[in-house]
């Protein structure tokens, strides 16, 4: 990670968004959409855009079950590279 990107400048905004996950619930991707508006589909998954668009949060939610599964978080950076979509 850059320097200016540690694990732990990405602590505070992961509370936040999990705290939000966790008393809200979603339906749908477009029920999702109205609380985080920046959340994309990407093959399959929804990406979330964390700590002011420094991070990139990788989740499978199964919104039938009520489950968010994290499967990356990752830098600006990282994300763009592209090699978190070999890891399924």
């Amino acid at each position: 990670m850059p320097a200016t990107s540690s694990p732990l400048s990405v602590g505070g905004p992961l509370r936040a968004w999990h705290s939000l996950v966790s008393k809200t619930e979603f339906t749908d991707f477009q029920d999702l959409r109205r609380v985080f508006g920046s959340a994309d589909r990407v093959e399959g998954l929804t990406v979330f855009d964390v700590g002011g668009n420094k991070f990139r949060l990788i989740t499978s939610i199964h919104y039938n079950r009520r489950k968010v599964y994290i499967r990356a978080v990752l830098t600006h950076a990282e994300y763009d590279r592209g090699n978190w979509k070999n890891r399924r």
